[in-house]
């Protein structure tokens, strides 16, 4: 029981210290549960946000589901999507009356403002962690190269960028393996 709180928990911290959607909470997951806790390696995190991006709902929650099904089964499955969502709905909640009426202030506006750069710099930040540990030959860069530009000039659904990096994936190390 103490292992589901302790998720619980932990997923509720990342909830509570994240601003800016599921991107922003690539640091500090990796920082809680991958170097705090040990429940995922970098690897596994990356694998977990590929995966949630291409299912549907919020890829915070869909990781945190993920992780804690991995740990747990599905009572840490459901404790932990909870606790990820936990301060947001309380937030949220509380804030939803207060912004409306205070949106309109200049002051409010510039912050807001910086906030949104603050949470790029944190994505920023995230993205070249996953890059260590993802990008690691020719193969690699080429798949990147490819679904960046690909991303960048058209508006496929990321499920089709997973999917063709997958296949990608297996070719090219197949071909590898084969020439060994």
């Amino acid at each position: 029981m103490k292992e589901l709180w302790d998720l619980f928990f932990t997923f509720a911290k990342v909830g509570a210290m994240t601003f800016g959607g599921g991107y922003a909470m690539l640091p500090i997951l990796q920082r809680e549960v991958v170097e705090k806790k040990g429940w995922a390696t970098d690897e596994e995190l990356t694998d977990y946000f590929a995966i949630g991006q291409c299912t549907p709902g919020i890829i915070a929650v869909n990781t945190a589901t993920f992780i804690g099904q991995k740990e747990k089964g599905t009572a840490g499955a459901i404790l932990a999507s909870l606790g990820v969502v936990f301060p947001s709905l309380i937030i949220i909640s509380l804030l939803a009356g207060v912004i409306d009426f205070y949106s309109h202030i200049t002051w409010v506006q510039h912050a807001f403002g910086g906030i949104r750069v603050c949470v790029c710099v944190l994505i920023f930040n995230a993205v070249l962690k996953l890059w260590k540990g993802a990008v690691k030959d020719v193969g690699a860069v080429l798949i990147f190269l490819a679904v960046f530009v690909a991303s960048v000039l058209t508006d496929l659904s990321p499920v089709i960028y997973v999917l063709v990096a997958g296949v990608a994936g297996i070719l090219l190390r197949s071909r590898k393996e084969a020439q060994a």
